[in-house]
């Protein structure tokens, strides 16, 4: 599976500050360069309307805005309806994922996680991506 360019500005969205230092520590392991971060989803949704991304990972659980409700915030806006989703969570149970799927994730990974499958779970995406265009 091929890796997206590795020039794609991501924003990583998450409470937890170890996490997103974590996930951008793998994400910069892979090659990406571009990678902003929000402490929750109602900062989020503001970096995404007044600023260019090419992917999001956000966390379920967190203060001011959910990452179910800033994935439908994206679903639902114009300008961002377009932008893949990867769900990093602790919400493994099953009606929890198929919620996030319904609401619109692209792919969804329970913590704890490896660099591993973040990796694996973004080629698939971008794969999937790719095929759909």
């Amino acid at each position: 599976m091929a890796l997206p360019d590795r020039n794609i500005k991501i924003l990583v969205v998450d409470d937890a500050p170890m996490i997103r230092r974590i996930l951008k520590n793998i994400l910069k392991e892979m090659g990406f360069v571009h990678i902003e971060e929000a402490e929750d989803g109602q900062v989020a949704l503001q970096k995404l309307r007044s600023d260019k991304f090419d992917f999001v990972i956000t966390d379920w659980n967190m203060p001011n805005l959910t990452g179910i409700e800033l994935v439908q915030e994206i679903r639902k806006d114009p300008d961002l309806k377009h932008l893949p989703v990867l769900m990093v969570t602790a919400e493994a149970k099953k009606e929890n994922v198929i919620l996030a799927l319904k609401t619109g994730v692209n792919n969804y990974i329970s913590k704890p996680f490896t660099p591993d499958k973040i990796k694996s779970k973004i080629e698939a995406i971008f794969s999937a991506k790719k095929k759909s265009e």
